[in-house]
Order: C-alpha cells, then sequence, then structure tokens
C-alpha cells in the first residue's frame, strides 16, 4: 500500500472488449458521404457541438449536460458519454449531449450507429435526429427520427420513432416501434442501429433486422416532415417523464 500488483489470469475480456455486430462501410449503389470513426483525443469541432444546461429538455429530465471530458470523452476510437449522479448547477446529475447541426446534417441516406448502451432505472439514451429548419419552425412542425432510444429498466429492449406536428402546436404526433433482444440485453455488447431513409419513408433496423417502418402514408402529407436535411444527436438524459 499505496501500490498494488494485478496479475491478469485471463484476458479474454480485453479481447472481446469490442465485440458485437458489425456492418460494412460500403452498400451497393451507395456512396459514403460522411463516416466518424472518433479518431484523436477530442470531439473534431468541425462536426459536433455541444449543447448544455438544465432546463429538463422538455421532458422533466434531471441532468445538467456539460462539456466536460468527465462527461463525453473520445477514447480508442469511441465516443464515451457518461451520465453521473452528482450535483451541479442545481441538478443532481450531470450527462452529455452533442449535436451536429449546422455542420452534418443530411436528406436521405443509410445512417449505420454502431453502439453499446448503458443500463439502470432512470437512464435515457438516445440516438436520435431532428429538422435541420428547428430554429425556424420549431418542434415538431422540424419533425424528429428517433432512431434508437432505450428506457433503462428495459435494457434488451430498443423503440424506433418519427414524430412531426402542426408549427407553433409543440404537441407532437408519432408513430414507434420496438425491437427486443431474444438473449441478454444492449449493455453486453455493441450493436448497430439503422435508418435506411428514402423520400416518404423510413425503415428502422438492429443489427440489419428490419423492426419498423413508417411512410406518408401514415400521416397526413402536410405534416410529413421527414423529406428534408435532419442532424445527428447522441445523449445520455437522466430522469424524465419516460423512464
Amino acid at each position: 500500500n499505496p501500490f498494488f500488483t494485478v496479475t491478469l489470469e485471463n484476458d479474454d475480456a480485453y479481447a472481446s472488449a469490442d465485440s458485437g455486430y458489425v456492418t460494412p462501410t460500403s452498400y451497393p449503389g451507395k456512396t459514403l458521404v460522411w463516416a466518424e470513426e472518433f479518431d484523436g483525443s477530442s470531439l473534431s469541432s468541425s462536426s459536433w457541438n455541444y449543447e448544455t444546461g438544465a432546463t429538463g429538455w422538455g421532458n422533466n429530465e434531471l441532468q445538467f449536460y456539460r462539456n466536460d471530458p468527465s462527461n463525453v470523452r473520445v477514447d480508442n476510437g469511441r465516443m464515451i458519454i457518461t451520465a453521473r449522479k452528482e450535483q451541479f448547477g442545481g441538478a443532481e446529475y450531470t450527462s452529455a449531449r452533442v449535436t451536429t447541426k449546422g455542420k452534418r446534417e443530411f436528406q436521405y441516406g443509410r445512417i449505420d450507429i454502431r453502439a453499446k448502451l448503458p443500463k439502470g432505472q432512470g437512464l435515457w439514451p438516445a440516438l436520435w435526429m431532428l429538422g435541420a429548419n428547428i430554429s425556424q419552425v420549431g418542434w415538431p412542425a422540424c419533425g424528429e427520427t428517433d432512431i434508437m432510444e432505450l428506457i433503462g429498466h428495459q435494457p434488451n429492449k430498443v423503440h424506433g420513432t418519427a414524430h412531426w406536428g402542426v408549427q407553433g402546436s409543440g404537441v407532437s404526433t408519432y408513430r414507434t416501434g420496438t425491437y427486443t433482444l431474444s438473449d441478454g440485453d444492449f449493455s453486453q455488447a455493441y450493436h448497430v442501429f439503422s435508418l435506411v431513409w428514402v423520400e416518404n419513408s423510413l425503415q428502422f433496423l438492429v443489427d440489419d433486422q428490419l423492426f419498423h417502418t413508417i411512410n406518408v402514408s401514415h400521416v397526413n402529407p402536410a405534416t410529413y416532415r421527414h423529406n428534408a436535411p435532419f442532424f445527428f444527436i447522441a445523449n445520455i438524459a437522466v430522469g424524465g417523464n419516460w423512464p
């Protein structure tokens, strides 16, 4: 003491730390336009923004989002977001929320996001998108596409959802689908959460398994918001109405 010697009797855990599903980097008939592999030691400011504060974020959430290495960091080719139970800025928890607004915005294509998810009561990780015109028309008129949401007390189930609505209403209409693992949960290995997005249609996949489709026929065409540019968001909320 204070020194310790650790001997690894079996280091298979290290070899499998990156285990899980993998999708290719190319598809027939498609051209790769952006790949974020989290090289380097921090998020690239040419692609990413940090959203900060503790406003409840429209869902009575409990966290204070910070731009701090204890909540979001880049390490060994991964972006790691950590929610912590700690008091900060009047909140009881801290976490992080990053976006590509104004920097990486897209209309149509295939999106693959490889991630390992946290679990535990009250945690709410999400990989999602908002319409690039949100500053002009507000939510839900901008549209929202939730490629993946997980509620921490159901760690084997993820949700794919699209929201839309009338400008100024503050109330969305939505359609959602769920995908449940047959064994284990989403914290144990990496999975790939995908969106195949074409004009008038959204397809949601987990590990290349289609589980939910939304198209313009499900929506009043006047309020279908998903034929326009969107940007990406990744975050972990704590608490809120849903958890």
